[in-house]
């Protein structure tokens, strides 16, 4: 993967930048020596790494500010980072950029359960939002598989959804309001503590906008109460195409599961090995979830039974307890380490219409055959957000490459049908060379500008999301 040739004057002024950084900043705070920062030089896409420049650990939104401050005067780029599990390179320094870490962030400001909202400093992981209100009989809604890891910060930066995205949505309908600091180091305050706020819908601009407009420090979050029940089912299939149209089925029948995930015969496996679910042995899985009273539960549940029936599945299965529930969703949040467990892979994250899950997992599997890498599927299947994870061997020459290679037509697939590049885990550099697949040049053009205002030195996480040749160009002028 290129990246951009680092600003040899800003390496050169090393010792005096850190110096400027160790003055507004608590002695541990600046993280400098060689040996140390090689544990920022690279996220969850461990396959790219480079040490940065240094590294800080602020402690509030006042310190970020004065860190942005300093980086703006002497023209250091920065990278923002929560707790780097980005799957995108999201969180990828450069040689001359200061990893800024928000996970000391991490304090509860306040909470309204009146109101239903939760203000956190977004170094605050995900799972632990949930923790903070559960004693009350509320949570935070987005669920990503990484959620014990990763933090707010991230999950904003991303716009990350989770397998109960179907029915609660991502991060941008359960976000209220942001504090955010601007790369010149000015604090603002966008959204609040209310529905929706008046003026240009900001707040929706700064998710997902991938550290590239600003570093969010504070976040209010909507929480809800929980749901009376809730109750998944498992159904087997002796082929992933049946799967999918089994989903595409119930969708269009009007049910609103609260999650339908899919999980093929290679990642059924791994997953059962590592976490022992009791998922069936089969060629494809899904687990459907539905909440409610019991009452509703039966009801939604009926329904689809009777829609997988009609596609003969190999086993179907309601769980009969909390704690057989609590094994199924297990197995499924541990399926990429299980996976990670026995081979190398590279994730994919791209979207499709759901009614096209039949043809691409087809022309997939297709495609595994004419790369020679095996693929395993799991991925939330009710919103058509495809997470594929091609496997290949990191040590042997020229694997990476074509696993690149691949995976780059699995995206264009997604396009072609439809969808789009990404659903939760971002662009950052693993697709940015792909932006021109789904975006004509005036589309582009209209995002640069965007950055443009927000960030007129082009300083904020570097060479992410926009193609290589625009940034750099972006970059000297």
């Amino acid at each position: 993967m290129e990246m951009p040739i680092p600003n040899a004057f800003v390496i050169d002024r090393k010792a005096d930048i850190v110096a400027r950084l160790q003055a507004v900043l608590a002695p541990d705070a600046v993280i400098h020596e060689e040996h140390e920062v090689r544990a920022y030089e690279c996220d969850a896409l461990t396959a790219y790494r480079c040490p940065p420049l240094c590294a800080v650990l602020p402690s509030s939104t006042a310190e970020v500010a004065a860190v942005l401050k300093i980086c703006f005067e002497e023209g250091v780029p920065v990278v923002p980072r929560g707790s780097g599990t980005s799957l995108a390179g999201g969180a990828l320094p450069t040689a001359d950029s200061v990893i800024l870490g928000v996970a000391r962030m991490n304090d509860v400001l306040e909470t309204d359960y009146a109101n239903r909202f939760i203000r956190v400093q977004t170094g605050r992981t995900n799972l632990s939002v949930t923790g903070a209100v559960e004693e009350e009989d509320f949570f935070y809604a987005p669920d990503p598989s990484s959620q014990l890891a990763c933090a707010i910060a991230g999950n904003i930066a991303m716009n990350s959804g989770g397998a109960h995205c179907l029915k609660y949505g991502v991060t941008t309908n359960n976000l209220m309001g942001v504090t955010m600091v601007t790369m010149e180091g000015e604090i603002v305050e966008i959204g609040g503590a209310y529905l929706d706020s008046g003026g240009l819908d900001l707040l929706g601009l700064i998710c997902g906008s991938e550290g590239q407009l600003g570093v969010v420090t504070e976040a209010t979050l909507r929480i809800l109460r929980k749901p009376e029940g809730a109750r998944p089912v498992l159904i087997g299939f002796d082929s992933n195409e049946v799967a999918g149209e089994c989903v595409s089925d119930i969708i269009k029948a009007g049910v609103l599961p609260v999650a339908i995930e899919f999980m093929d015969r290679p990642c059924i496996r791994a997953t059962e090995a590592f976490a022992h679910a009791g998922y069936p042995d089969c060629e494809a899985l899904l687990i459907v979830e539905v909440e409610g009273s019991d009452a509703e539960i039966d009801e939604q549940l009926s329904v689809i039974t009777e829609i997988a029936r009609s596609h003969d599945p190999v086993e179907l299965r309601e769980s009969k307890s909390a704690e057989e529930s609590a094994r199924i969703w297990l197995g499924r949040k541990s399926a990429f380490g299980a996976m990670g467990q026995i081979n190398d892979y590279m994730c994919l994250d791209g979207t499709i219409p759901v009614s096209s899950l039949p043809h691409v997992l087809k022309r997939i599997g297709e495609m595994s055959k004419e790369y020679g890498l095996d693929v395993g599927n799991v991925f939330h299947a009710g919103d058509g957000n495809m997470h594929p994870l091609i496997l290949f061997d990191a040590n042997k020459d020229g694997d990476l490459e074509k696993c690149e290679a691949f995976g780059a037509d699995i995206l264009r697939l997604c396009v072609e049908v439809g969808g789009c590049l990404t659903g939760e885990h971002g662009v950052g550099i693993e697709k940015r060379d792909l932006m021109g697949d789904q975006y004509d040049d005036v589309d582009l053009e209209a995002q640069l500008r965007v950055k443009d205002v927000f960030d007129p030195k082009w300083l904020l996480n570097p060479a992410k999301v926009f193609p290589l040749a625009a940034t750099e160009s972006r970059r000297a002028a």
